[in-house]
């Protein structure tokens, strides 16, 4: 099974400028995981006739969003962590941000985290909140079955994770609170795919805009694919797709035996 992940920040946008049918027909993914959909379903004027399509789309028109378009017909969809995260910023049911595919041998969540802003306003919120909460609803789907959740973390995980590592420490996406998130995913069991087949940095999945950033490879790795570890033997391949355009993100893939 072919699973690929992308923060497409917009499928619209994707779709306007004519790149994401040529994805799909070239990658061909048995199951496509999306972030920032930024729409509703009905909003969406990609055609998939070989797919089903989950959305968990935000209440809030043009924002956030996740979604997961899949070959075959999942036994069951979750949308949102099953009410693991309420308070005053709202919950994942409300902003789209986590859906879930139960398969026959695992689940396959699409998940969009809430980043810190430039503030670091939302820290205590993602540290104390979010990433626990997050991390308990893997484990209880892991109680069922092995999981793959993949998506937009927003956090560089290691100082390999980007390209100038030095001046961005305590900044968003780069604090220590973020990173234990992760530390705290593989402490779970959960494998970093990618990190299985390919060290050291210049792999990364998101650029700035600015300062031709993408051309330079001045980017950031914050889109992941984790993995149960009991899946690691059948795991084949984990991929970093940085030709594919029209996002600021680029897909990351991984090939699981089944």
């Amino acid at each position: 099974m072919k699973i690929i992940s992308w923060n497409v920040n917009g499928i619209r946008a994707v779709h306007k400028k004519g790149l994401f049918l040529p994805f799909i027909e070239k990658y061909q993914p048995d199951v496509l995981c999306l972030q920032e959909t930024k729409a509703f379903d009905h909003q969406s004027e990609v055609d998939l006739p070989d797919y089903e399509e989950y959305w968990n789309s935000a209440e809030r028109p043009g924002y956030s969003g996740t979604a997961i378009f899949t070959k075959e017909k999942p036994i069951s969809v979750i949308n949102g962590m099953k009410g693991k995260f309420e308070d005053s910023y709202g919950d994942p049911a409300r902003e789209g941000r986590v859906i879930t595919a139960e398969f026959e041998k695992f689940f396959v969540v699409s998940v969009y985290t809430p980043n810190a802003k430039d503030d670091l306003s939302r820290i205590p919120l993602r540290h104390k909140q979010w990433d626990p909460a997050f991390l308990e609803y893997m484990r209880q789907l892991e109680k069922s079955k092995p999981v793959v959740f993949c998506g937009d973390l927003n956090v560089a995980h290691t100082a390999d994770d980007l390209a100038n590592p030095k001046p961005n420490v305590g900044k968003k996406g780069f604090t220590t609170e973020e990173r234990s998130g992760i530390d705290n995913v593989v402490k779970a069991g959960f494998v970093d795919t990618f990190r299985m087949f390919t060290q050291g940095n210049g792999h990364y999945t998101w650029w700035s805009h600015f300062a031709n950033s993408r051309a330079r490879n001045v980017g950031w790795r914050i889109d992941y694919i984790f993995a149960s570890k009991v899946l690691k033997p059948k795991i084949k391949k984990a991929l970093i797709l940085p030709e594919v355009l029209g996002s600021d993100h680029c897909p990351v893939e991984v090939e699981i035996e089944i």
